[in-house]
């Protein structure tokens, strides 16, 4: 494997594939269930405060796993990045949670 997944921070190969499930969890623990209407997003940018989203991925509610493709990276810069993983629900409830995370883009000999 290119990547690598500690707690919520990703390390990856530019230009390679990554591919993770995601989990969801209620305010109990117990896993969350999407529910038809819900729609699940990553979004990764070089800093927080940046207007500019340079990746946004939608996650499948069906399967849960993001997907990054060698072309969502292969144009970035080699370095560290922020994302967040946000669910809306169908009632128009927002819930980001996976917050303030880091994903690395690592060197790749071409």
């Amino acid at each position: 494997m290119s990547f690598s997944v500690k707690k919520n921070a990703i390390t990856l190969t530019r230009g390679d594939t990554f591919k993770a499930t995601i989990s969801i969890a209620n305010p109990d623990g117990t896993p969350y269930e999407p529910e038809e209407g819900d729609s699940i997003r990553f979004a990764l940018k070089k800093r927080y405060e940046d207007d500019n989203v340079l990746i946004e991925k939608p996650i499948p509610t069906d399967t849960l796993i993001l997907v990054l493709e060698p072309e969502d990276t292969k144009p970035l810069m080699f370095g560290d990045y922020v994302f967040d993983i946000q669910l809306t629900k169908a009632n128009g409830d927002v819930d980001t949670f996976i917050t303030k995370s880091r994903l690395t883009l690592t060197e790749e000999v071409e």
